[in-house]
């Protein structure tokens, strides 16, 4: 019987974002193609070092010891650009650190988003621009990955946090504030208080996260000592009034969070820089510029504020 992924969380990483190839990518535009094959094949026992997204990927497939081996809640798949011979680096990497990845695609130079649908994969993480943002255009979940600070504590906790516009939902009422101003933002939010928001690239993604506190939920009723490991935040531009929407339509979706943040401009790195994620998704760039020094930030370019051109 075929492996199925259609009831796990799928994460389809890039070498870019899981390891730092700051040092390979500069040979590769300094000195050809030729150079960077040998010097992947000269250090091929050399480990990667850490990439902006490892932290979390880690403490991702951390929350596997929650099921049974066969049955993973979590699956995190390579996608390169890399062609398999230099890709070898990036699995002998992946191996030396423990990190429980079996099945990659390397596409010698070619984005592999295109099979985001047939591995179910609710985020794809790169650090390559064009290929998130042609990813997003097909309507798949996708995040560029910034030079950002490391957040790798000692511990398994894992701490997600995500923009909410354009980001969990569409951008509709966002284009309303852009258009219009603060006043009608407001106004348009509480007049359609009771109609949930249409979903935006990483809506899937927070729902099946949410599977998995479900899940850890059930272990601490069975099992007091157990200590809960994954933290969901949402911190956002929106205030009250607007805010009620908001929370209505995670209910709708059947999805709760740990913690909300209601800023009404208030900059969002110096708030991040208390609970300091790791990773926070957010599809202002202008945002991520003072959360990237204080935690793995991830640049989701989707809607029409994000559109080049």
């Amino acid at each position: 019987m075929a492996y199925s992924l259609e009831n796990r969380l799928v994460i389809g990483i890039a070498s870019s974002a899981l390891f730092d190839l700051t040092e390979s990518d500069a040979i590769f535009r300094s000195e050809g193609e030729a150079a960077y094959r040998a010097s992947q094949e000269s250090l091929i026992g050399k480990p990667l070092e850490f990439g902006v997204a490892f932290p979390f990927i880690r403490r991702l497939l951390s929350l596997n010891s929650l099921s049974e081996p066969e049955e993973k809640l979590v699956e995190v798949i390579v996608m390169s650009r890399n062609d398999p011979d230099t890709g070898l680096r990036v699995m002998r990497s992946v191996e030396h650190y423990g990190l429980d990845i079996t099945r990659a695609i390397f596409m010698e130079g070619k984005s592999p988003y295109a099979y985001i649908p047939a591995l179910n994969v609710s985020l794809f993480l790169s650090a390559n621009d064009r290929d998130v943002r042609e990813a997003l255009a097909l309507g798949f979940p996708a995040g560029r990955v910034l030079p950002s600070a490391l957040v790798d504590d000692a511990d398994d906790d894992l701490r997600i946090a995500f923009d909410f516009d354009g980001v969990l939902v569409d951008d509709a009422s966002e284009q309303v504030m852009q258009s219009g101003g603060l006043d009608k933002f407001h106004s348009h939010e509480v007049a359609n208080l009771i109609t949930p928001h249409t979903p935006g690239p990483l809506k899937d993604f927070l729902v099946r996260i949410s599977g998995i506190q479900l899940i850890e939920a059930t272990r601490k009723a069975s099992d007091e000592d157990y200590r809960k490991r994954l933290h969901v935040s949402i911190v956002t531009a929106r205030n009250a009034p607007s805010h009620e929407r908001a929370v209505k339509t995670l209910k709708d979706w059947g999805v709760m969070v740990n913690d909300a943040f209601f800023l009404g401009g208030i900059d969002k790195g110096a708030v991040l820089s208390v609970p300091r994620p790791h990773i926070f998704f957010d599809d202002q760039a202008g945002h991520l510029k003072s959360t990237a020094a204080v935690a793995p930030s991830v640049h989701v370019p989707f809607g029409k504020l994000n559109r080049v051109g």
